[in-house]
């Protein structure tokens, strides 16, 4: 079903292909719904909902028979829309998002109006979108579209197709004159945002889905990000200007941006949108929705620089949750459950591309757990990990109430163990713990909750603490006392305990804290606060015996502190606690603090 001008063109790039139509239909500029109306907070909570594009970008047999990515129709879309309602709606999913293709046939021929905006495809959408709008919205809902970056290509007309309420202005008036490509499949001319009619456009686009009565624009392709860099694809004014356009309809329209944002612009997407998403597609690509090796498990190492973005207004979005159709998923029980966890102690918006007419016990079952549910939805914060990234891993957060939400994750490929411990939470004594996923109460557990996990498994709990708060004792990695080798040096850091850091850790580069002093022998939850842009890893020692290597998840740039805590076993008096970069890269170290009872 591609056209020639696609053939060649990788899955994500027909993405985009499959992208920027906003279809005319039947209604040209109808008034914006609830205009002169204030808009209500969007994005007070992650939202919930379903998406095509995870069906539509499947192999699975049968998912799309009339060539790729033909799933998407009208049809369809009303069937998955008449399913949510039914199953899902009551535990609060109530977005129906429609995503790439609906204004291209099955040859990718795209449909424009008059005004170079996109079109319903008579084919995929013959009641045209503001139908299909009406349809969700009367089953109590809320509709979802989608555009890419820029101008598309074909939307172009020579550069003679007039703008709408915009005298005098045309598509040649609102690119810039070289004609460059924006958009993570340069499948757009880069629109400047220099020239007067430029905003014109972006203000029909909304003024249209507005009239249509649409709910959320998803807008894909947005750098930096998307795979590219540089200024051709810096679309932040891309951003602020459908923000605006967006604002001036007077309809509370959701802007989400897609896809793999770059972190360095996380003020620009928090400004001027409600969420954006942090990597990659979930999706394989393959015969399945999706694969754990694919994608799956990349989100544990990049989500944590990004959870201190995450709150009320706008959200880190870490894409589809496909865990209800089995099979199709592709991925095991408790892989199942362990996606499902990390997107909802990570605060992301939980959308599924799952064909909810045929959601299986289990699926069903994770995807409508009220008390997950409630976790991702409530004023919880995001966790992030209080451990390194090892295999076997603890992501926590403090809750308002004083308890924890607490997550166990195996990501080996065979069984193991994982615990977390109170001093690693920073009390000690007992805690009750509420087992999340089996609606089970553990009791009260003294010092720690350890758990043998299949690979790739997970546990979730809310802990709370009837102990009492750990005393720490810090040692500064810049101290005089310490000792520093290689490239090791100490640097400012307003951010760290003193304002002091000890960086340049790479290629041999070592920190040796000492020193020491425990009054017991015993291991140690020992905390390390550090700053990181990325992950990086570190073999850590104590008085000279063998390396543990650890690889401490990004703190999201070069400015914030994190902390993880690492189980060291130390001895009666003074100790030594070294830091070694051997042949790559460690983070930087700007303290640890030694509990001080083991």
């Amino acid at each position: 079903m591609r056209s020639s001008s696609y053939s060649a063109l990788p899955a994500r790039t027909l993405r985009a292909a499959v992208v920027l139509a906003l279809a005319a239909g039947a209604v040209t500029v109808a008034p914006a719904a609830h205009a002169g109306t204030t808009p209500p907070t969007l994005a007070a909570k992650p939202y919930l909902g379903w998406s095509s594009w995870s069906m539509q970008s499947s192999k699975y047999p049968g998912l799309n028979p009339d060539g790729d990515y033909s799933y998407l129709t009208e049809a369809n879309v009303t069937q998955q829309t008449d399913a949510l309602a039914a199953k899902l709606k009551k535990y609060g999913y109530d977005y129906v998002n429609i995503d790439a293709g609906w204004w291209r046939d099955t040859t990718w021929k795209p449909e424009y109006d008059q005004y170079g905006r996109q079109k319903a495809d008579p084919g995929r959408f013959p009641s045209g979108m503001k139908a299909v709008a009406d349809r969700i919205h009367a089953k109590g809902l809320k509709a979802g579209i989608y555009l890419p970056a820029g101008l598309e290509k074909e939307a172009y007309g020579d550069g003679k197709t007039p703008i709408w309420n915009a005298d005098g202005c045309t598509t040649a008036d609102i690119v810039y004159g070289d004609l460059r490509t924006t958009n993570g499949w340069d499948s757009s001319y880069k629109l400047d945002f220099s020239r007067p009619c430029t905003q014109k456009y972006i203000d029909s686009q909304a003024r249209l889905i507005a009239g249509w009565g649409y709910d959320f624009l998803k807008l894909d392709g947005v750098g930096p990000g998307s795979g590219k860099s540089g200024d051709q694809y810096d679309n932040v004014a891309d951003v602020a200007a459908w923000n605006k356009a967006i604002t001036a309809t007077g309809r509370p329209i959701h802007l989400e941006l897609s896809w793999s944002l770059d972190i360095g612009h996380a003020a620009d997407w928090k400004k001027y949108s409600n969420g954006w998403r942090i990597d990659t597609d979930v999706e394989c690509y393959c015969n399945t929705l999706v694969s754990w090796e694919n994608s799956v498990d990349d989100r544990w190492d990049d989500t944590p620089g990004w959870t201190k973005y995450a709150g009320p207004g706008g959200w880190n979005d870490l894409d589809s949750l496909d865990v209800g159709n089995g099979a199709m998923d592709g991925l095991t029980k408790a892989e199942r459950q362990s996606y499902a966890t990390l997107w909802a102690i990570a605060k992301s918006p939980l959308f599924t591309g799952d064909d909810l007419t045929r959601l299986d016990s289990y699926g069903l079952s994770l995807l409508t757990n009220k008390e997950v549910i409630a976790l991702n939805q409530g004023a919880t914060p995001p966790a992030r990990p209080i451990t390194p990234s090892d295999p076997q891993q603890v992501w926590a957060a403090k809750n308002p109430d004083g308890s924890y939400t607490v997550a166990l994750f195996n990501l080996a490929d065979s069984p193991a163990a994982a615990s977390a411990s109170w001093a690693s939470l920073g009390f000690t004594g007992t805690a009750s713990v509420r087992d999340l996923w089996n609606h089970e109460n553990l009791g009260s557990l003294k010092d720690k909750v350890t758990e043998a996990l299949p690979a790739h498994g997970s546990r979730l709990f809310t802990v709370t603490p009837h102990g009492s708060a750990l005393a720490f004792t810090g040692y500064e990695a810049e101290s005089s006392a310490n000792t520093l080798a290689g490239n090791a040096s100490v640097a400012d850091c307003s951010a760290c305990s003193g304002g002091r850091k000890v960086g340049n850790l790479y290629l041999g580069g070592k920190l040796t804290i000492n020193d020491v002093v425990v009054p017991k022998a015993g291991t140690y939850q020992v905390k390390i606060a550090y700053v990181s842009g990325d992950a990086r890893s570190a073999a850590v020692s104590v008085n000279g015996g063998g390396p543990t290597n650890h690889k401490f998840p990004s703190t999201g740039d070069w400015g914030t502190v994190e902390t993880v805590s690492v189980p060291l076993t130390l001895k009666a008096g003074s100790n030594t606690i070294t830091f070694d970069s051997g042949t790559g890269y460690a983070p930087d170290i700007d303290r640890i603090d030694i509990p001080k009872s083991s």
